[in-house]
């Protein structure tokens, strides 16, 4: 079978978690890795069988030629990673959630990524734990009856989570696509962080086969007092006319149907076992395209149009109709528009994770 090359621009954590699971996976050979800091890079480079390196990603791309571009940097990074990427001819370009931080950006990247007929990836890969796998099985299985809601809930802020939130949920609804969508947010302290959002936002979305879609993220969202772990207090599930399934990040799963009685078992977030089966359909989907990744763009790219409108309905008012047919900056429109006034945070670990303790 082929050994595909990968360059892997950016290595901090999450940018060290893709090369090391490329470099684990036979099919691939990292052949370069880029970083503006020097040391950090040298550090990459000797974990990684000395592979070329360069702190100018568009620069060594042309260099290496990856067949696979990987980018794993802050969220106001895209376009020109793209760009960089189908400059080089790679054939499969895998970044981080979310898509983008706004609907103009959105629109340009995946109009770019189209026209170029490259693959894509967005690394949604919580969906590998097998407390994930067990309620998408318990959904897709019909033990649920009519499914007519689903919902997902994070306590961290909306640019780290609510990405993920949609994307799961989408999941189990089997990627019926947005009709509108209609929010409220409060809060403006975390527009200053590296993943800019406000405080909470709260908002529901009607989808194409009826089901509705109810999502929260940041402090206002409720604690699952059940998980230790801050960042893994997240709720993904789905309501059916028999039952539900819902998924905890750090927490487990737990459902009850009609048939089954109450069912319950664990699982936890672990980036050891979730990026390899993630990695693995890369190689499977550049093999044959017919075998689609599971995470591509196009399904992110549906979600990512649902967590845009939601911010767009927060500071305009109203639903907004999906798709998008036009694109607009709704970060900045979010923040003129939110009021100075202090989140009002749900519980003890929210107040103190937003600086209100």
């Amino acid at each position: 079978m082929s050994q595909y090359s990968v360059l892997v621009v950016g290595m901090g954590k999450r940018g060290m978690h893709h090369a090391a699971a490329f470099n684990a996976n036979p099919r691939f050979k990292v052949t370069g890795i880029c970083d503006i800091d020097q040391a950090r890079l040298e550090a990459a480079a000797a974990k990684l069988g000395d592979p070329q390196t360069g702190t100018d990603a568009a620069a060594l791309a042309q260099s290496v030629k990856p067949d696979v571009f990987c980018f794993c940097t802050m969220p106001h990074l895209r376009t020109p990673f793209i760009q960089a990427a189908l400059g080089a001819g790679s054939k499969l370009i895998a970044f981080e959630k979310p898509v983008a931080l706004t609907s103009n950006e959105l629109l340009s990247i995946r109009d770019l990524i189209r026209a170029a007929g490259a693959k894509a990836v967005v690394s949604h890969q919580h969906r590998y734990g097998v407390h994930y796998q067990q309620v998408k099985a318990i959904v897709a299985s019909g033990a649920l009856g009519r499914v007519h809601t689903v919902y997902g809930t994070a306590t961290g802020w909306m640019t780290h989570m609510l990405s993920h939130m949609i994307d799961y949920s989408m999941w189990f609804n089997d990627y019926s696509p947005g009709a509108w969508a209609m929010a409220q947010a409060a809060g403006k302290s975390k527009f200053n962080d590296n993943h800019p959002s406000p405080d909470y936002i709260g908002g529901f979305v009607q989808y194409a086969n009826g089901v509705r879609g109810i999502y929260e993220c940041g402090a206002g969202a409720p604690d699952q007092p059940e998980v230790a772990k801050w960042w893994g207090k997240n709720r993904i599930g789905a309501q059916g006319t028999e039952g539900f399934a819902e998924v905890l990040t750090n927490g487990g799963w737990r459902a009850v149907t009609k048939s089954g009685g109450f069912q319950s078992g664990e699982g936890a977030m672990n980036y050891d076992h979730d990026m390899a089966p993630y990695i693995q359909e890369m190689a499977d989907w550049l093999d044959d395209a017919a075998k689609v990744h599971q995470c591509n763009l196009e399904h992110a790219c549906l979600g990512a149009e649902i967590m845009l409108a939601l911010q767009r309905s927060a500071a305009q008012g109203g639903q907004v109709a999906l798709p998008l047919t036009s694109g607009a900056d709704e970060q900045a429109l979010l923040k003129a528009q939110l009021a100075d006034t202090p989140v009002l945070p749900s519980c003890e670990p929210n107040a103190k994770e937003f600086g209100l303790a």
